[in-house]
């Protein structure tokens, strides 16, 4: 099987670091300063107190004309419609696309633009990033990732590649109802990543805070209002399921877009709160929260 694995990042990394020492033909591509550091140190992972470093064959543009049986993207969101773009331009054949952004923007627009009746979903459950090194640091134990269809019954090959995901130590997931599973991470992540940025308060610090808690809540309420427009059916209330985890959380637990913030990077905000503002005006929801994060952090 042919992969080739956009962005070589903490998700695009750790997963192209297990491909890449098995039975697949992978590809990876980077860009400027990753693509040298990569092209001449190669990649290093650091997980659970292991480091590995492998050669990788590396480029820095989508090849033209070329044909690939699988392709991971794990650009940002503000990156994505570029690179959908170039993939629809450059790569020849069928394919199947496994999107690991954030929220629902990706797999909606991969229906728009590329016309898969297959569309397929991915979920990443992990906490990794590039370090000041260049190399890929895993936080913790937990890397699941899931995939599966989004608006279809069945991807031919995705199950058999989950399996052999499976076989070299990779917590790949097939999961039939893959589009639950994204709605419910977007109920989550689009009030942590909004709130911990505009009150640059940890997530222990919001819930500390019975005002800034109960907006928390109702943010992740107007998403979860928001779904069910999607047509998404939940076995359970995924507001509460939530509420029990993050009683769980370290107290000093706060989002990737925040840290982005600080270090005044691009944000993926116009695709969180700024997806959600937009999509509840289209369905007359009613999303004060996330108007509020969108309006107080792009002030």
């Amino acid at each position: 099987m042919k992969i080739l694995v956009i962005g070589v990042g903490g998700i695009g990394g750790y997963l192209g670091s297990f491909l890449n020492e098995s039975k697949f033909d992978v590809t990876f591509i980077a860009r400027k300063k990753r693509f040298l550091f990569l092209k001449s140190k190669g990649l290093i992972v650091e997980s659970q107190n292991k480091k590995k470093k492998q050669k990788i064959k590396v480029l820095e543009e989508i090849p033209d004309n070329e044909t690939f049986d699988l392709i991971i993207n794990t650009v940002k969101l503000y990156d994505f419609d570029r690179v959908l773009y170039e993939i629809r331009s450059k790569i020849v054949g069928k394919f199947i696309l496994l999107p690991f952004q954030n929220g629902i923007y990706a797999e909606e627009k991969i229906k728009e633009v590329l016309s898969i009746h297959n569309t397929a979903g991915a979920v990443a459950q992990i906490s990794a990033f590039v370090n000041e090194n260049q190399y890929i640091k895993h936080v913790g134990k937990l890397a699941t990732f899931f995939v599966g269809c989004y608006d279809c019954k069945t991807i031919d090959n995705l199950e058999k590649f989950c399996s052999e995901c499976q076989e070299i130590g990779l917590d790949m997931r097939f999961k039939p109802n893959i589009k639950e599973k994204i709605w419910d991470k977007f109920i989550f992540l689009s009030a942590y990543s909004g709130l911990t940025t505009l009150t640059q308060k940890t997530i222990g610090e919001i819930f500390d805070d019975k005002v800034l808690r109960f907006k928390f809540i109702l943010a992740m309420k107007e998403t979860f209002n928001l779904s069910k427009k999607f047509g998404v059916k939940f076995s359970n209330d995924p507001v509460e399921l939530w509420l029990e985890k993050i009683s769980k959380m370290p107290y000093e637990m706060t989002s990737s877009m925040y840290i982005d913030f600080t270090k005044n990077k691009k944000l993926e905000l116009n695709w969180l709160s700024g997806s959600i503002v937009n999509l509840c005006k289209k369905n007359g929801i009613e999303c004060k929260v996330h108007d509020e994060i969108l309006m107080g952090i792009n002030r």
